[in-house]
Parts: structure tokens; sequence; C-alpha cells
């Protein structure tokens, strides 16, 4: 296996410095208002331009935060915007999937921006990162995460949407399970996401790639269970490393304590690669770190001290920089 990465396709958006505007959006469920609220504040401190979107605070039955046509007309409307630099979602839930089958690949293709989510955004990220090369990132959300103490690892999310460079190890929670050394493609999200997808045209891309899998309040068995159904998918084939996020909460009472790294473990084993867990992005404790995916990474797990490093940056620099 050769570590030169093949001939691709990928759409990178222009940076989101402080002072531009950032589109809030709410693509599945419905938050809280005052989360919501507090996110906005969050950015603004930041020195961004944080505006919500029509239906951001909207609540439409049983749980979403607008009717599938609000939403996605929410999406394509920041995306089409030429005064909006980058798109946050609110949180995550259910729903994303209803937007699919409505989305204008060719206006997000012609106005690629900094689109940062994750949880049951997975399928709308993975589907524009296969579909037209979109590189978007795994990062925090507005209710979800820059609404509360603590919830945002902001050197990462300042370096992915402005260099598009990220270094990150073991004081963001890396840990080996199976020390090596790999480059690839990242790619990812949410496991349950991820696996809830196959069998559909919109199933993941992840063969060939350095994998990022995170999941939050999923015993051992079950993820013993989604493992299995993408390895029967052929979903892990050539896949370069895998990386865990945290697994926030994925454990078994009584069960134990290390018995979800013992699952993945033995349903990784056919796959001679490195495999790290506890990288903070995602559904975690605090600290939640912005991942680029669709670029080029190395995961360095020879050491004591692991490294995730990204070998490109995820942002093109505007045409008239430097």
């Amino acid at each position: 296996m050769t570590d030169k990465v093949s001939h691709r396709k990928i759409l990178k958006p222009l940076p989101a410095w402080p002072g531009a505007r950032i589109a809030v959006v709410s693509p599945a469920s419905s938050a809280r208002p005052d989360r919501i609220k507090n996110g906005l504040e969050v950015l603004w401190s930041l020195g961004y331009d944080a505006v919500a979107s029509e239906h951001a605070l909207g609540k439409y039955q049983p749980y979403f935060s607008g009717t599938p046509e609000e939403r996605l007309a929410d999406l394509h409307r920041a995306f089409a915007d030429p005064e909006t630099a980058a798109i946050i979602c609110t949180r995550g839930g259910y729903g994303s999937n209803y937007l699919l089958d409505g989305l204008d690949l060719e206006l997000i293709r012609k106005h690629p921006k900094p689109f940062v989510a994750y949880s049951d955004m997975t399928t709308l990220q993975t589907w524009l990162l296969d579909q037209i090369g979109l590189v978007s990132f795994h990062g925090p959300m507005a209710a979800a995460d820059f609404s509360v103490q603590n919830g945002v690892h902001v050197e990462s999310f300042r370096s992915s949407i402005t260099t598009g460079m990220v270094e990150v190890g073991a004081e963001q929670g890396l840990r080996v399970l199976r020390p090596g050394r790999a480059r690839g493609i990242m790619y990812g999200g949410c496991l349950s996401i991820l696996t809830a997808a196959l069998g559909t045209r919109y199933a993941p891309q992840t063969e060939g790639k350095l994998l990022f899998l995170e999941d939050v309040g999923t015993k051992p068995y079950q993820i013993d269970r989604m493992l299995r159904q993408m390895i029967l998918a052929g979903k892990f084939e050539g896949v370069r490393g895998f990386i865990f996020g945290e697994m926030l909460d994925c454990g078994s009472r009584g069960a134990d304590p290390d018995l979800l790294q013992q699952v993945i473990l033995r349903l990784l084993s056919p796959f001679e690669v490195p495999i790290a867990i506890g990288l903070h992005s995602g559904h975690v404790s605090g600290g939640n770190v912005t991942l680029p995916l669709g670029t080029e990474a190395e995961l360095n797990l020879e050491s004591d001290q692991p490294l995730l490093r990204y070998l490109e940056p995820a942002v093109n620099p505007p045409k008239n920089a430097g």
C-alpha cells in the first residue's frame, strides 16, 4: 500500500476569518432558543457575525426545526448568500436525511463554504464530500457546544476554518489502541448515521480512507453490531487507519470498563492498520475538536505521544491572496 494520495476531486471552501458572517442553521431537530442565543453570543465573542437562519429557532412536529422544505431552503440560502462565509448547525438530533433528495449539489458546488457540524449531519457531510468533493468540518455546533462552558476546542475550530491546518494529540484525548503510522484522506463521522445509510444510494464511501468513527450512549454490543455491519458491507476495505472518538457513555453497567476497546480490537483484528480512540470530536464531554473531512492527514501512533496531523490545508486562500 502506498502513502501517495490517488487522484481525487476535492472542493475546498474559502477561509472564514474573524469578522466574517456565519449562518447558523437547523437542518434536523429543533434546539432550545436559549441555547442558540448563547451559542450566537460565543461566536460573536470570537469575532464572527453569527446570524440565525429563518427557521433556526423553529419547531415543527414532532421534533424538527421546520418542514423539510423550510430546512432545505435555509441551508441553500446560507450556501448561496455572498455575505455568508461559513455555516454552523445548531444541533443534530434527527431529520437531515429528509433533505438529501432535495439538495442542490450544483448550487453548493458553485458556493463552497465551511460547513461545521456532526451527529445527524454526518449524512449531509459525507454525501456532499462523496458527490462534489466538498471538504466539510466535523466540529462544534451552536446550541450543542458553543452554548456551554468549555464546550469547544477553540484552537482547532479557528485553525480549521481559517488556515485549514489542524494538529491534535493526547491533550485532545487521543490514545493508542494499536500502534502504527498511516496517511490518508480523513473521512467519517457518527457511526450510527454512517451505518443507517448502508443499502441506500447515500451510503458513505469509507473505503481506503483514514476513518474517524464516533458515537454516544451506545452499548458495546451495539457498537459490535454496527462495526460488523460495516464490515459485511465491505466498507472497511483498504482503510488506512481507524480513529475512534471519545465514545461518551458507550459502556455497559457492571461490565469490564475496557469492554468497548476489546470489542473494537476484536472486530478490527483482520485489518492490520493503526487504531486510536478517545479523540474529543463530536459527541464529547467537552472541548469539541474540529476535524476537516476530505483532506490528507497522518496518524502517528508509534510513540507515547499519539498525533493526528493534517498534511494539507482544508481551505483555499482567496485568489488575490499573497
